[in-house]
This record gives structure tokens, C-alpha cells and sequence, in this order.
């Protein structure tokens, strides 16, 4: 992309989020103006929302999940770490993995990056076994692929057993 001297390319990223406690739906929009507000930021569309059932071992309650396509200057690291401060600024507390949260947000894809280190893996790992992100994730951009080729809705169309998800007409993002 284009970008003025001395400034940082703006590169789309895509960030999932998800919460289970509380005002599901505060909880994620408060997520999406905190990303909003965040220097370095352009978040240029989001997903219906969907309510899924939970995954893992974890007995808990559904979620409320949804996409956030953003154009971003931050280098991955650097919207792992603005991610968690936002978790953290919204209650998410680690208790155990696959649990109960009042926020989770998840960089799915970042511009064509694969990446792995301790800290993080992009393409998000889980994200070809995870309904809950595939269908909003497509909803966006109905021909994404993974950095290796492999079409997004390929991965939800092997994916077994089926999950449910669900679009919630009645819940809504704005975009701040």
C-alpha cells in the first residue's frame, strides 16, 4: 500500500472476538471502539454477530462472536500486545484455557503473514477448526485464503463435526 514518507504501510489485519459473560454484546462493542481508538487503527468493517455454542472442555455458556477487518500500521507484535491491553482493559481474566471470558479478541490474518513464535501464530492456529470464526470471516470477504492458498470456505466446508452458529438479526456492531 501506499504510504507517506516516514509514516508505517497500513496493512489489513483481521481480528476475531468473542465473549461469554456478562453483556455479551457491550462487551464487544466496547472491544471494537477500544480498537477504534487505538493509534495506528482503521477498523473499516465488522461482521454480523453470531452466537456459538462453546469449544473445549470448559462447560460454560454460548458466545457472542464477531470479525473486525482493520487497516493497521502496528507490526504484529505490537497488535498482539495493543489486543491484550484491550482484553485486560475489558476484565478478561485467564483462568483456564477455553474458558468462560468477558472478551477475547484473536488476530486471525494479518496481511498475508504466516508467523510463529511463542507469543504468536498467524494464521491463528485454530482458525480452520473454528466455524465460529470461518462464517463471519467470509461474510467479509467471501474468497479469503490462508497465506499457503487454502480457501477459507474450503476449511469450513471439511470441518466436522458441524458447530452451531448462529446470526444474531436482533445484535449489531457500530462502527464508532
Amino acid at each position: 500500500m501506499c504510504h507517506a514518507p516516514g509514516t508505517s504501510p497500513l496493512r489489513q489485519a483481521f481480528i476475531g472476538l468473542g465473549s461469554n459473560l456478562g453483556d455479551r454484546l457491550q462487551w464487544l462493542q466496547r472491544a471494537l471502539t477500544n480498537l477504534h481508538e487505538t493509534a495506528g487503527i482503521r477498523v473499516r468493517r465488522v461482521s454480523s454477530v453470531y452466537e456459538t455454542e462453546p469449544v473445549g472442555p470448559v462447560a460454560q455458556g454460548w458466545f457472542l462472536n464477531a470479525v473486525v477487518e482493520l487497516h493497521t500500521s502496528l507490526e504484529p507484535m505490537t497488535l498482539l500486545t495493543r489486543t491484550q491491553e484491550i482484553e485486560h482493559a475489558l476484565e478478561r481474566v485467564r483462568v483456564s484455557r477455553w474458558g468462560p471470558r468477558t472478551v477475547d479478541l484473536d488476530i486471525l490474518l494479518y496481511d498475508g503473514l504466516e508467523m510463529r513464535s511463542a507469543a504468536l501464530e498467524i494464521p491463528h492456529p485454530e482458525l480452520c477448526h473454528r466455524a465460529f470464526v470461518m462464517i463471519p470471516l467470509l461474510e467479509l470477504v467471501p474468497d479469503i485464503a490462508l497465506p499457503d492458498g487454502t480457501r477459507v470456505s474450503c476449511c469450513l466446508n471439511r470441518l466436522k463435526p458441524p458447530q452451531i452458529v448462529r446470526c444474531v438479526a436482533s445484535a449489531a456492531l457500530r462502527l464508532p
